[in-house]
């Protein structure tokens, strides 16, 4: 039955470096990066970060902030937190040995039930469902699950799996293989808003293809996404080649991250408390002719850049919070927006 899938997905993804030095370790690095996050993001970065962290007793004897470094271009820091917090537990409950069982695995701070399915269905290659996103639509429309997407949907799967109702020549012999092979299914051919069921290697056995149903399945609630404008002046203030800034804190976005000093001019978002807001009395800083666009989350950003001394600076704003860092890309914190505005700023 999964003979084409198979052989498709060896030909076109068999070369995804996760997959071409396989391990444990390496699932586990892979499948936290993998999550809200393209395929190809993950392909440009791995390998440097596994460079720097070869091992997980290397990586648990990191630290936070020299691991959220070493994840920048990634995006989502919580899951670089979540990585470290599971390889410092996995050394000291396991002497640095990488549990095979999914309810143990999930005991561990940072790894869910996505990852430590994963890590024993890819890594451990026994048999087991890394239900993903792009899986969950996969395998609801193989088999034509009407079901709401989410939790629900997840839940069915995993009872229909674990009761051998469906994909039962998924064994220890092959579960490396499917669930990768699901997974490029999902992100390749049968996607959310796009199947190419005419080129698809399951088509032949797809219930939802047979039934008319591939654009029903999954069975998705409609959401009403929330968006916010959103207009932040950034001031850039330099001495001795250091750039003034302040750590983003834990109640913060990108928090352990370092910007440079931010308010908001504007916002559609009246209960918006990231950054405090620009004095009144100063609102003409905003009239910057220097800007870009960023976003996050729901809110759509327009970053406007003004340079100050020092001594106009802290003549407006009190000290608490701001220090001087070196201006280095790649050894600091940066956040990804700081540093493309000190690099627009810098080719001025």
């Amino acid at each position: 039955m999964y003979k084409k899938l198979l052989s498709w997905s060896n030909d076109q993804h068999s070369h995804l470096p996760w997959r071409v030095n396989r391990s444990l370790y390496i699932t586990l690095v892979s499948e936290i990066m993998l999550q809200q996050t393209t395929v190809q993001t993950v392909v440009n970065h791995i390998d440097k970060f596994l460079e720097k962290y070869p091992t997980l007793d290397s990586l648990a004897e990191s630290n936070e902030e020299e691991v959220c470094i070493a994840w920048k271009g990634l995006g989502y820091y919580r899951r670089a937190r979540n990585l470290l917090n599971a390889a410092k537990e996995i050394k000291e409950r396991f002497d640095g040995e990488i549990p095979v069982d999914i309810e143990t695995l999930k005991t561990i701070k940072g790894i869910g039930d996505y990852t430590a399915n994963a890590i024993v269905g890819i890594g451990a290659g026994k048999r087991a469902l890394a239900v993903d996103a792009n899986l969950e639509r996969v395998i609801a429309r193989l088999f034509a699950i009407d079901v709401v997407k989410g939790p629900k949907l997840q839940k069915e799967i995993y009872r229909k799996f674990y009761d051998k109702e469906i994909l039962k020549e998924l064994t220890n012999r092959n579960s490396r293989k499917l669930n990768e092979a699901f997974m490029d299914l999902g992100r390749v051919i049968c996607q959310s808003r796009k199947a190419d069921c005419l080129i698809c290697p399951m088509s032949n056995s797809c219930s939802s293809f047979e039934l008319g149903k591939v654009d029903l399945i999954p069975n998705v609630k409609s959401k009403t996404v929330e968006k916010h404008d959103l207009d932040l002046l950034r001031i850039v203030v330099t001495k001795n080649k250091k750039v003034l800034g302040y750590v983003k804190s834990n109640k913060e976005w990108l928090h352990g991250q370092i910007e440079v000093p931010t308010f908001v001019i504007s916002t559609t978002d009246k209960k918006l408390k990231q950054y405090p807001k620009l004095p009144i009395e100063i609102s003409h800083l905003s009239k910057s002719k220097l800007s870009f666009k960023s976003s996050i989350t729901k809110y759509k950003i327009t970053n406007y850049i003004v340079e100050m001394n020092e001594k106009e600076f802290f003549k407006m704003f009190d000290r608490e919070g701001f220090e001087y860092y070196k201006r280095d890309y790649e050894g600091m914190n940066f956040s990804t927006t700081t540093i493309k505005l000190l690099k627009k700023f810098e080719n001025l």
